[in-house]
């Protein structure tokens, strides 16, 4: 299984997330859906170094403070070299603008308007968790199709 990443930039108003950055995934893995930005985890390379490659190349943007905020592990039986453990982070601040890549077109949401129907299917069991800045550890099978299989999420005590 291979460690992926995922970032969500974040504003906040005092300790609560106010909007987040998502960015249409414009080609390859996830094409045509909202995600956090993030992805493969290099020969050599740690987790965190990769996440903060990941934004940089995907959004233009040098995370300069980022918070894991859970784990996530993917399981895709009828295509097993998709299975993954995908590291969350969220990220509160930066330097430079947000810009658009090859790969990802960023936008900013209001929580209320995340939209979740142009997203992956599980998103909305387990990204309100991270975004109320609660830890998490979750797993999803996925069948054919993007169905969800089977779901479980765990908010871990701190």
């Amino acid at each position: 299984m291979k460690n992926t990443t995922l970032l969500f930039l974040v504003q906040k108003d005092g300790e609560e997330v106010t909007t987040i950055c998502l960015a249409m995934k414009k080609r390859g893995f996830g094409m045509g859906r909202y995600n956090g930005v993030g992805g493969k985890v290099e020969q050599g390379e740690s987790i965190e170094d990769a996440v903060l490659r990941e934004t940089q190349e995907e959004i233009g943007v040098q995370a300069l403070a980022i918070t894991k905020q859970g784990e996530l592990t993917f399981r895709f039986p009828h295509q097993e070299d998709w299975d993954q453990l995908v590291h969350v982070y969220l990220c509160e601040s930066w330097k430079g603008e947000v810009t658009e890549s090859e790969e990802m077109s960023p936008s900013w949401f209001a929580l209320e308007d995340i939209p979740y129907k142009d997203m992956w299917p599980d998103d909305i069991f387990w990204l309100p968790h991270v975004l109320a800045g609660q830890y998490i550890k979750a797993s999803f099978s996925f069948g054919e199709g993007d169905v969800i299989l089977s779901q479980e999420v765990h908010v871990m005590q701190g």
